[in-house]
């Protein structure tokens, strides 16, 4: 029997769809031919970011009956399709206020269809998939899970060497990285703001500087009499916030229908700050059930294929978000406000935005645009009554409310900003402006927190543990004669100053080989077998791959047997790390198969009358 090898080295939901894809494909694979399937990574099969021990208060931010693993018609359980809200009504999951599993005692709640559920349960069903879809797999197809991490790669004897930090190599002829979030190296931001806490420790022993919030178990050991500033307002700084309230013994409860906190005593001061200081908008209650969508009319892939085919008579194919994009794109958010606000069909043909219809979209994506503060406190109301508004059309839903009708948009054109940014479709000047200024905006207006998260905030600002320190272009400061740090703001009234004795940096960093912090990382780039990706001079993240995934060389070159997906590959692709939604043929399904199909493809190419095999797994010395 012949035999082939295939490194995956990342072992999260990537990694299982590949998998799940293999179990498609299996008949393509003659009996005579075995492959064996390595899977590194020191986690469970199948959670990757989404770990089993973590605590039960982080919820999931998509629904969860909006989140799957199962492609339509996939072999995997028989062509179904459940959620992850299926399987947790499947195993007689029961949930309690905040989100929890619900302890002895306490008051238990079924789950429903609206229902944002913990990120443990998430890993609990990734896990569960992994194991299902290993056994589906057929006898000549085997995985083998190594519980290491990958360190290096060389290309020797037509095979991939990959050594891993327990000192063992592994040689595959086929690779795929898939290694998912990373951590920056060390910035000079990041080494300022860890030397003031080393240096000013012995008067103040509260100072302590977080790089990373995450694994998010490490903030226990801030004090509960501490004063702590949260650089950042997204999702990141929504699980800071619940790991030192709901994880520190907090509680909520209804109260005159409104929601309260009641504090255990062991909750530190917050302060949230950031370079907008815009609070992320909370997803409106969802009318349009698992698989409904807004079905766009305006800014479309077709759209750009137009507009693409135009720049090419001028003799280059890229295009300006900001003059050829944009102007679609308010368009279709005026025409879903309209719609939804309107109780009556509105007609695409001839369809044109009124001035006040523009004025209320630019007011969701720049809301500062016309505001100016003269004081923190004057910024403060604004941002509770933000909040408080923001709140308000979130709960008329996102077909009845024009505002979250329209931010809905923004997610349900995925495959039209696809089309225009993947692989350097935009300007480089442009595709900077889009991925530094216009895509955290996306994120904010469309991609926000369960509307639960932001009920909380607001309960948190009324009881006085949270509050919102400075506004847009705050600053932290490190005052030479003073054992804090000082949030910073220069107002027409004066500046003002917020001390704090821990900064926690809540932003999740871009995977790029030149900052990720991993060995891996830098042995790729160092070996040539990788290279940045690059628009022009821009570089937006990500590594460089051609449209079937494999991985380009330093040189430029295709490596045939190796690629890259998911978050890696974030720079010439566009937003990677959404998991599947049920009854959709999702990217992280199209890309696994396009990878299953080139290994194949090369098998059939070796002829398997002959054995092929590679090394076992054995140790050696990382060279």
């Amino acid at each position: 029997m012949s035999s082939f090898r295939l490194a995956i080295i990342g072992g999260g939901p990537r990694a299982l769809t590949i998998l799940e894809r293999l179990v498609e494909h299996r008949k393509q694979l003659p009996q005579h031919v075995s492959l064996h399937v390595v899977v590194i990574d020191p986690g469970n099969l199948g959670e990757g970011s989404h770990p089993t021990d973590q605590p039960s208060h982080l919820l999931i931010n998509t629904l969860a009956s909006q989140v799957t693993m199962r492609p339509p018609l996939s072999s995997v359980g028989d062509d179904s399709t459940p959620s992850v809200l299926d399987w947790a009504a499947e195993q007689r999951y029961r949930r309690h206020l905040g989100g929890a599993r619900a302890p002895d005692g306490h008051e238990e709640q079924p789950v429903a269809e609206r229902s944002h559920l913990p990120r443990v349960l998430l890993g609990e069903y990734l896990a569960a998939f992994g194991r299902q879809v290993v056994s589906a797999l057929p006898l000549n197809i085997r995985v083998q899970h190594v519980r290491a991490r990958a360190i290096d790669m060389r290309f020797e004897n037509d095979v991939y060497a990959i050594g891993l930090d327990n000192g063992q190599t592994v040689f595959a002829r086929y690779s795929v990285l898939a290694m998912g979030h990373g951590q920056r190296v060390q910035t000079a931001e990041d080494r300022r703001l860890a030397a003031f806490a080393h240096d000013k420790g012995a008067a103040n022993p509260h100072l302590a500087y977080f790089a990373s919030p995450y694994p998010i178990g490490k903030l226990d050991a801030i004090a509960s009499d501490a004063r702590v500033a949260i650089q950042g307002l997204g999702l990141t700084a929504h699980d800071v916030v619940s790991a030192l309230t709901l994880g520190r013994g907090g509680t909520y409860r209804t109260e005159k229908s409104k929601l309260v906190y009641k504090a255990s005593g062991r909750e530190p001061r917050l302060w949230l700050c950031s370079r907008q200081a815009l609070p992320f908008a909370a997803r409106g209650v969802n009318q349009k059930g698992r698989t409904g969508r807004h079905i766009c009319q305006f800014f479309t892939p077709q759209a750009v294929a137009r507009l693409r085919a135009r720049a090419m008579t001028l003799g280059d194919a890229r295009i300006d978000f900001g003059t050829d994009l944009l102007p679609l794109l308010i368009t279709e958010m005026a025409y879903a406000y309209r719609t939804a606000e309107g109780n009556e069909h509105v007609d695409v043909t001839g369809f044109t935005t009124t001035p006040e219809e523009i004025r209320l979209i630019r007011q969701i994506l720049w809301p500062l645009e016309d505001e100016h503060f003269r004081s923190r406190a004057e910024f403060r109301r604004w941002f509770l009554a933000f909040m408080t508004n923001d709140l308000g059309e979130a709960y008329r839903g996102n077909r009845t409310s024009g505002v979250k009708a329209a931010t809905d948009v923004l997610r349900d054109a995925r495959e039209a900003f696809r089309a225009a940014v993947e692989y350097g479709g935009l300007t480089p000047a442009s595709h900077r402006y889009f991925v530094e200024q216009f895509d955290p905006i996306v994120n904010r207006v469309a991609f926000g927190p369960p509307l639960r998260r932001n009920e909380e905030w607001l309960a948190l600002f009324e009881a006085g543990i949270l509050d919102v320190a400075g506004g847009a272009a705050s600053r932290i400061d490190t005052p030479e004669n003073e054992p804090n740090y000082r949030i910073s703001l220069d107002y027409p009234d004066g500046p003002e100053y917020t001390a704090a004795d821990v900064v926690i940096s809540a932003r999740l960093d871009k995977y790029s080989p030149r900052t990720d912090s991993s060995p891996l990382s830098a042995n790729l780039l160092r070996r040539r077998l990788v290279r940045p990706f690059m628009n022009g001079e821009y570089h937006p993240s990500g590594i460089d791959i051609d449209e079937n995934l494999r991985v380009k060389k330093a040189d430029g070159r295709v490596h045939s047997r190796l690629w890259a997906v998911g978050f890696v590959v974030e720079g010439p692709h566009f937003y990677t790390h959404a998991l599947p939604r049920p009854g959709i043929a999702s990217r992280q399904t199209v890309d696994a198969e396009r990878i299953v199909l080139g290994i194949f493809d090369d098998i059939a190419t070796v002829d398997t009358t002959r054995s092929t095999a590679t090394p076992d797994i054995r140790s050696e010395a990382v060279r």
